[in-house]
């Protein structure tokens, strides 16, 4: 058995539940902000993350685990790493084990997700399916108990009679977990049901390990019922999920935020955290849910772009200010490790061949009606007399994503970035293509916006670029704890206090695209950075 480290404790905890789509970092930091102890990641099924490899990612301060065709399946970084829980969905002891493996050294605890009613996960023999598998659960859990350094726990929910609901949470505790969280609901059951609190509490009485309470949103709407939730179930930890994500201020011991606010704070970490921009907006409207017909959230279900659901929470500048401090960065990160300008890049293919890529995600909006891409390239090939382009084009069966091999004047061009349609993944190969010969693409000219001068000059804005920056050129956790993750600190700060300044002065006129990821070299190891957001 593997030396354990300092173990995590589990009593009088309260805990952010693991969210599919919701718990990603920016959300898992802003619940620890306001007040969580212990904070679940989603749910990462078990096939996909052993399709993923651990890469540091210099520019945001994080540790990524990504796919090869550039996707983040998980993303933690220092601030969490002593509260974050790693959930696994498996049907598999050996799977669950090389998952963990993985991630042990990047997060807190280990939890297995014996709970989830979702058809895809019991389709798969995975969340509530194991219910009934008591062999496999003993298999799963014990080969974590014994093969990892950091406490092992697992969620679950009660079955349909408290005798058999007994009878496997004493199976469970019999394998070493460290905690037992119980959803006091059974699998048919839904959040419109009854959570059965007095089962939970049978729980509790029947076990000497401990037990999280989970499945009381309904009956939570402020911190003092979060303890007359734990003391009607009698367990030593509450987990939130439903009521957290309405509004994460709910773990907030002073009192629960208007939801703007907590929304505003969420933004400021998904920019710093570089969270993809659909999540993101998915989140946001989970938090703005009874507010969704007003005219903030009718703007907010049309916005397609970072820019547009910043400007409805006046975060504008703070975006740019975020944008224009990772563009600094970045330049520093390319002029260490060799690559163009950019992020363009060359590689060999298996069969020899040399490729350029680039990280560029196509967004229709950014273009004039009349203009795109392809049709440019295609007028420039037309011009000088070359032969069209070719594309070829494939989709990938995991989330129908395509991405396109462009061949042009027998050279190939690609974004290592998949799109949700042919088209786009067509456009962006394209995009690659001109900037590798040096033509516009053709994207709007936005003007850029003139603010006032302040009357009075502010000296917490006007710090110099050293200030404002300071390149993380750390590699491991231990000394960029001391240095600090200074992308995200240094904007926080300076950003927050230039919001604050007279006349409210932009620091930065140009933004730069959506988010990509470039892979990137650093001293030998392979890094990934993250430029732009979305």
């Amino acid at each position: 058995m593997p030396d354990k480290k300092p173990k995590m404790t589990f009593e009088n905890k309260l805990m952010l539940a693991p969210m599919v789509r919701i718990g990603t970092l920016p959300f898992r930091l802003l619940a620890l902000e306001y007040g969580a102890d212990i904070v679940y990641c989603e749910e990462i099924i078990d096939f996909k993350m052993l399709q993923c490899k651990r890469i540091g990612n210099d520019l945001l301060g994080t540790v990524d685990f990504v796919m090869d065709d550039g996707t983040v399946v998980f993303r933690t970084c220092d601030r969490e790493k002593e509260s974050v829980i790693f959930q696994i969905g498996s049907a598999d002891h050996a799977r669950a084990l090389r998952v963990a493996k993985m991630v042990e050294k990047d997060v807190a605890a280990i939890d297995v997700n014996m709970g989830c009613p979702k058809s895809f996960s019991i389709q798969g023999g995975m969340g509530a399916a194991l219910l009934t598998q008591p062999t496999k659960v003993k298999q799963i859990l014990s080969s974590l108990v014994n093969g990892v350094s950091v406490p092992v726990t697992c969620k679950i929910r009660i079955l349909p009679t408290l005798e058999e609901t007994v009878s496997l949470v004493k199976l469970i505790e019999g394998t070493g977990v460290s905690a037992l969280a119980v959803h006091g609901r059974m699998k048919e059951e839904r959040p419109r049901h009854k959570n059965h609190n007095d089962v939970i509490k049978a729980v509790v009485e029947a076990v000497n390990i401990p037990v999280i309470a989970n499945g009381g949103s309904a009956e939570i709407h402020s911190y003092e019922d979060i303890e007359k939730f734990r003391q009607e179930t009698g367990a030593s930890s509450v987990m939130l999920a439903r009521c957290a994500q309405w509004n994460p201020s709910v773990f907030r011991r002073q009192g629960m935020l208007p939801v703007e606010d907590a929304i505003r704070a969420y933004i400021r970490y998904a920019l710093l955290y570089d969270n993809p921009f659909t999540n993101s907006k998915y989140t946001i409207q989970q938090m703005f849910h009874e507010h969704l017909c007003s005219e903030k959230g009718t703007l907010l279900m049309q916005a397609q772009l970072w820019e547009e659901t910043c400007a409805i929470w006046d975060m504008t500048t703070y975006m740019e200010h975020t944008q224009r401090a990772r563009k600094e960065l970045l330049v520093k990160l390319k002029g260490k490790c060799g690559l163009e300008g950019d992020g363009v890049r060359k590689r060999r293919m298996e069969d020899g061949t040399e490729i350029t890529e680039m990280a560029f995600k196509f967004i229709r909006k950014k273009y004039p009606d009349s203009v795109s891409p392809k049709l440019i390239l295609h007028e420039y090939a037309k011009k000088n007399r070359i032969r069209p382009p070719v594309y070829h084009t494939e989709q990938k069966l995991s989330d129908r994503s395509f991405q396109s091999i462009l061949t042009f004047s027998d050279r190939k061009f690609t974004s290592i970035l998949w799109e949700k349609s042919k088209k786009y993944a067509e456009q962006a190969a394209a995009v690659v293509c001109l900037k590798d010969l040096g033509v516009d693409d053709g994207r709007k000219v936005e003007s850029a916006r003139q603010s006032p001068r302040p009357t009075k000059p502010c000296a917490n804005c006007c710090v110099s670029a050293d200030q404002k920056v300071v390149a993380n050129d750390t590699r491991t956790a231990e000394t960029s704890r001391d240095v600090g993750t200074s992308l995200v600190e240094k904007v926080d700060d300076a950003a927050a206090l230039c919001e604050n300044c007279e006349g409210k002065q932009r620091l930065l006129q140009d933004g730069i695209d959506r988010p990509s990821e470039n892979k990137l070299r650093l001293d030998g190891e392979e890094q990934i950075c993250a430029t732009g957001n979305g």
